[in-house]
């Protein structure tokens, strides 16, 4: 018998085991049933796998990460697939040990009640992170992270790389967000802590040191949430910039508190026009739009103090136009996708760098012939940009290393909240 047939014994073996473990129905291996989980967001990134796996339980997890190990074979956990750094999914060239087994957690969906003593939630890592908000709302509260892919997004994923959204100025990471946590070793055992105590010294922090590991300690099944009573009603507007600078300056001289600051660019303001059909909704172009959200009781008045009759800007107080001015920022990502193969670079800079790193970076793009879209936005309050780039191949990195190395002089990562994956690996020196 030949080390070919040996190794088709071995996966069918394993296979079926895991067949036995979850359900036939459950264990996907043909091309056209497995393609949605090898490709990742971007489709930058695409690899083969032996086949995905789709647990209901934590002990299912358990059971399949157990008879992986025995097996020599490696494994892969993919939450709602909607990363960009390639971490989800296998990779292209699966190496040594062949290609592994996607363990899709989409299964373990499950929201427990409400806390109301305690205020805080357990989620399964397959509940999408709407779901989990319009569930904490029903009770009357709010769960602080908030991002545009929350209806495809799992708390999984959200917690494996620490995300971070459009709230983290009023109520932090993701990893404010955990009391407790749930996940499953590489030998298939389980920790298992979702009591959700806010005083416990007995040992590390697993939750803190789960969150943003991107898989590579364990398997996250399920998380205890801190929650949040509303902030009250809010006011947004959109704002015209000429600079970073200029931006900054203005978010810094709000009076109310500050729910979100979001920053577009003008190249973006257009793409995201064209695909959702928005107008420029200002009265001149700007380089920069500035979207402010204020705490202020809904009628505006935050920005009383802010705009003076030289602003160019929009105010919205209803809920109803208020998700309208959102829609320009939350269609950003989707707005360049539609150039085709984008790459997608999620990198922070410190607030006091950021207008002459932002500057710099315009400088860095220009020496790449081949570039023929540019155009940045992102979290204007943490020094979260996002830098997307059309033109360049997928696998043609040389414009992303060189983003990322002036990130890093200017004391910036290269990473904000989408996580290492498999795109910056190689760049980990640059912040470590």
């Amino acid at each position: 018998m030949t080390d070919a047939t040996n190794d088709t014994n071995d996966r069918q073996s394993v296979i079926a085991r895991l067949a036995e473990i979850v359900g036939t129905e459950h264990v996907l291996t043909s091309p056209e049933l497995v393609a949605p989980y090898v490709t990742d967001w971007s489709r930058r990134f695409a690899g083969p796998c032996l086949a995905v796996v789709r647990p209901a339980s934590t002990k299912e997890v358990a059971e399949v990460m157990g008879a992986c190990a025995r097996a020599g074979v490696p494994v892969l956990p993919q939450g709602g697939n909607t990363g960009l750094v390639g971490g989800g999914v296998p990779a292209a060239d699966p190496g040594p040990l062949g290609p592994p087994v996607i363990v899709s957690l989409r299964r373990l969906a499950a929201i427990g009640r409400v806390d109301e003593l305690s205020g805080q939630l357990t989620a399964g890592a397959g509940a999408l992170l709407g779901d989990v908000q319009r569930h904490a709302a029903a009770a009357g509260w709010m769960y602080g992270v908030d991002l545009a892919a929350r209806d495809s997004a799992s708390i999984g994923g959200t917690v494996a790389t620490n995300a971070g959204g459009i709230h983290v100025i009023a109520h932090g990471m993701t990893r404010a967000q955990l009391t407790g946590i749930e996940a499953v070793m590489h030998d298939g055992s389980v920790v298992s802590h979702l009591e959700g105590l806010l005083k416990d010294n007995t040992g590390y922090d697993l939750a803190a040191l789960l969150c943003g590991s991107e898989g590579t300690l364990g398997i996250i099944t399920a998380v205890r949430l801190r929650l949040h009573r509303p902030p009250g009603r809010t006011s947004v507007a959109l704002i015209g910039s000429p600079s970073y600078a200029s931006a900054l300056e203005l978010m810094s001289c709000a009076s109310s508190p500050v729910l979100a600051a979001e920053v577009i660019d003008d190249t973006g303001m257009d793409l995201a026009g064209k695909v959702a059909g928005l107008a420029w909704p200002l009265a001149q172009r700007w380089p920069l739009v500035v979207l402010l959200e204020l705490i202020d009781g809904g009628d505006g008045s935050g920005f009383e103090s802010l705009l003076d009759d030289e602003s160019d800007a929009v105010v919205a107080c209803d809920a109803a136009e208020r998700a309208r001015l959102w829609e320009y920022r939350e269609r950003q990502s989707e707005a360049f996708s539609s150039l085709g193969i984008v790459h997608k670079l999620d990198v922070s800079v410190p607030l006091a760098s950021l207008a002459e790193c932002a500057d710099e970076l315009r400088s860095v793009v220009d020496a790449f012939s081949d570039v023929t879209v540019f155009g940045v936005f992102g979290h204007l309050a943490d020094g979260n940009i996002h830098v997307e780039i059309a033109g360049p191949d997928a696998d043609d990195t040389r414009v992303d290393h060189a983003i990322l190395e002036c990130v890093a002089r200017y004391g910036g990562s290269i990473s904000a909240e989408h996580g290492v994956g498999r795109a910056k690996a190689g760049e980990l020196h640059l912040c470590r």
